[in-house]
């Protein structure tokens, strides 16, 4: 059974911080949000470390919890399953990510102007002044680029992990990604379910001495160029399949027009095997439109029941919400 939200006036607030091996951070990390956020409850999920980062956690007061599952996108699935409160923010262990900007992530979140707030360390500059690996800024910019041209959203900053969500918005939400490509699944979830989202521009700090990365450049980064096409497939298929049909129709013709134009000249077909060659991609491109056709209908079936579960936890979780959104504002 999920905890941590109370329906009383003041608006609960988790702090998500999935952790494996943060042993040289974690205790500042949760030392300086429950000094941010002291209504706040700081959950840790401890995915599997062996440095003692779940009792560092614990001994600093967080509330510790072990995910077997390895994975950051497992750990966040499991910490929304469990957790419930009236707004979440998640950051990272590493002590990247400032504690002292987490009110400017909540506050839109709680006065109902943002249903995701995303921390942006790339347009204020500072992860290309603190993190020095040139393939991380060239893979985020891939990754906005792409989005923007596969989605229609210009994201400043997609991968970042400093977050945060309304309670519907995390209550609802369909996470299947297993790994550090969460951040984009939730990017692109949010666009395409039309949420309203905000983006906050916080100052980016690298990694202490000690403290090493668990993201790969290369490995990680192909997972996340995956579930980009993924979802463009799951989300957008009409799209996708028009474009496959184009290309199928384009190579059809390519091969086949010549042949036709010479049967019209000369009355023979010389090159059959071309022909049927031909003949095969435009088949094959009618064959992928109408599988567009079909898809997009499911897919718009999806969105409508979707709405519906949407709309039927606006009415179970917002009032508390809405009741006291204004008391939390008014005591900042």
């Amino acid at each position: 059974m999920p905890t941590g939200a109370t329906h009383t006036d003041q608006p609960t607030i988790a702090v998500l911080i999935p952790c494996y091996n943060e042993s040289v951070t974690i205790g500042k990390v949760v030392d300086d949000f429950r000094a941010a956020l002291p209504q706040a409850t700081v959950y840790v999920y401890d995915n599997n470390s062996t440095d003692g980062t779940a009792q560092i956690a614990r001994d600093h007061g967080a509330v510790v919890r072990a995910e077997p599952r390895q994975g950051k996108g497992n750990v966040l699935r499991q910490m929304l399953r469990d957790i419930d409160a009236d707004c979440f923010i998640m950051v990272e262990g590493d002590d990247t990510y400032p504690a002292e900007a987490a009110w400017s992530l909540v506050e839109p979140v709680l006065s109902g102007d943002a249903d995701m707030v995303i921390g942006d360390r790339i347009s204020n500059g500072s992860y290309a002044k603190e993190n020095d690996r040139a393939l991380h800024g060239f893979g985020n910019n891939l990754v906005r680029w792409l989005i923007k041209k596969l989605y229609g959203h210009s994201f400043d900053d997609v991968m970042t992990g400093y977050r945060s969500f309304s309670r519907v918005f995390a209550k609802t939400l369909p996470i299947l990604s297993g790994g550090f490509e969460i951040e984009t699944e939730l990017s692109i979830h949010a666009i395409d379910k039309g949420w309203k989202i905000v983006d906050v521009p916080v100052e980016y700090r690298d990694r202490p001495e000690g403290s090493v990365s668990k993201l790969s450049t290369v490995s990680d980064g192909w997972r996340v160029l995956k579930t980009i096409m993924s979802l463009f497939k799951d989300y957008r298929p009409m799209a996708l399949f028009t474009w496959v049909a184009l290309l199928f129709l384009l190579i059809g013709l390519v091969l086949g027009v010549p042949v036709v134009a010479e049967f019209y000249r000369t009355g023979i077909v010389e090159r059959f095997p071309t022909f049927v060659t031909a003949v095969a991609f435009v088949g094959a491109s009618m064959f992928s439109f109408f599988a567009g056709i079909i898809l997009d209908t499911i897919v718009k079936g999806t969105r409508m029941d979707y709405e519906i579960q949407v709309k039927k936890a606006y009415e179970r979780y917002s009032g508390a919400l809405l009741d006291g959104g204004s008391a939390v504002r008014g005591s900042r």
